[in-house]
């Protein structure tokens, strides 16, 4: 997209959204704070836990500080499908069509117009558009949403965009978080202000019943599963929410819960809809989950649900305490999908899917004792991938080297040594450590 003209930018101003807000949510209620840091300084990291509103109230704040005339507001999110949820959510709460004031662009979709103010997308889009658009010419101001997940994707533009800073005074950066870390992000961009918002709408109620065996044997993990859907349903009315690993194990529990339910026959299963999400699902099937009716839903979903993205209606969270992690084997030179057991943080990232609109109830399907003792954060992915990888995306983005790049946390000298050697190994890198013809076909 072109840079606005002065006649767009009147045209802009004349047509800007006028925004409304739900003053009880959190973040709502530091808005007039928000504001005038935005207004203040350069770099905002805004801090809160999951059910703030974060996602959806920063983007209305910006419009009402006329951020997105003179540029688009960029507003990445880590997943497609999370892309396009914020996006319709935004356009509902403007009283906008999609595509409209608010619209979003990600691999295979690009629903944004020329009176687009505030732009979704991936982080993958806007890291790929640097190519394009050095500058980020087409953005005034800039949301970094979820950005605790830390993905090489963020963790790239983090690095970028903190050097394109003093070459763009006009541009403004959001950083948002869970209410884990806000004070690395901080440091990183020179002691920016961190603002906090705390609480969530309703409270959450936990409960820990972990599989009755020790060794949490797959059958053993599928009775606890059931244990704990028929102990929420006869709590009352509301969807449920299940954590699992990954498509396979989605798969195993929601025919298990099929054959459960037909089998007792009870009244209160009747009538019971058990939908799947994952990121591999297809649109129309990714969009049932966000489309309740009547029907009591128990929906199974791998860590996409985890973040940014809000299934509607869910009363209940059922958490198994286990996600699959991309890590590197440094010793055996592979990559590996393993099922590990999640973070701290992310299990109370989890806790807060419910506790939305009404009280709301998470059951952990390990000990207390357990989730104490697991680490604080999940690792960043920089961290547990090959840096062979990272330098090859590097290279072939022009973001700059690896040794000089400003991350978060930088890689050890072993890794990118590690890294090289491997590239050199497959031909990918010349004596002078640049891109050969393998190389760039690897990238």
């Amino acid at each position: 997209m072109k840079k606005f003209s002065p006649d767009d930018i009147t045209r802009r101003l004349a047509h800007l959204p006028c925004p409304t807000y739900a003053e009880d949510l959190p973040v709502n209620l530091r808005r007039e704070e928000i504001k005038r840091a935005i207004e203040s300084h350069q770099v905002v990291i805004v801090s809160g836990e999951t059910g703030s509103g974060k996602t959806t109230q920063i983007p209305k704040i910006c419009l009402e500080l006329k951020r997105g005339v003179h540029g688009l507001i960029g507003h990445t999110q880590p997943r497609r499908i999370a892309a396009r949820t914020v996006a319709a959510r935004i356009s509902a709460e403007l009283n906008s069509p999609l595509g409209q004031a608010v619209g979003y662009k990600v691999r295979f979709a690009d629903k944004i117009s020329t009176d687009s103010y505030v732009k979704l997308m991936t982080d993958g889009i806007l890291l790929a558009e640097t190519q394009g658009d050095p500058q980020l010419q087409t953005y005034d101001t800039l949301i970094i949403d979820e950005a605790h997940e830390r993905s090489l994707n963020i963790d790239f533009l983090l690095g970028y965009i903190s050097q394109l800073l003093p070459k763009r005074p006009d541009l403004k950066l959001i950083v948002t978080s869970a209410t884990i870390d806000a004070q690395r992000f901080s440091r990183h961009f020179n002691n920016a202000p961190v603002i906090e918002v705390t609480g969530r709408l309703y409270p959450v109620e936990i409960f820990y019943h972990p599989p009755v065996v020790d060794d949490e044997e797959e059958g053993d993990m599928q009775q606890a599963i059931l244990n704990a859907v028929d102990e929420l349903i006869s709590l009352g009315s509301g969807d449920i929410l299940v954590f699992l690993p990954g498509e396979r194990e989605i798969r195993e529990t929601a025919e298990t819960l099929r054959k459960h339910h037909f089998d007792r026959l009870r009244t209160e299963f009747s009538g019971v809809e058990i939908l799947p999400l994952f990121a591999r699902l297809s649109f129309a099937e990714q969009e049932r989950v966000f489309q309740p009716g009547d029907t009591r839903r128990i929906v199974l979903a791998t860590n996409v649900a985890e973040t940014s993205l809000t299934v509607p209606g869910i009363h209940y969270v059922i958490d198994t305490g286990w996600a699959r992690v991309n890590r590197y084997s440094y010793r055996n030179k592979v990559e590996q999908l393993l099922v590990e057991k999640i973070s701290r943080a992310s299990a109370n990232q989890r806790a807060g899917r419910c506790g939305r609109i009404a009280n709301g109830v998470c059951i952990r399907l390990y000990t207390e004792l357990d989730f104490q003792g697991r680490t604080e954060f999940t690792d960043p992915e920089i961290l547990r991938s090959s840096l062979a990888t990272v330098i090859l995306r590097m290279k072939s983005l022009n973001i700059g080297d690896v040794e000089d790049f400003p991350f978060l946390e930088p890689p050890s000298p072993r890794m990118i040594t590690d890294g090289y050697q491997l590239l050199a190994e497959l031909g990918a890198v010349d004596d002078d450590r640049q891109l050969t013809a393998i190389g760039w076909r690897l990238a």
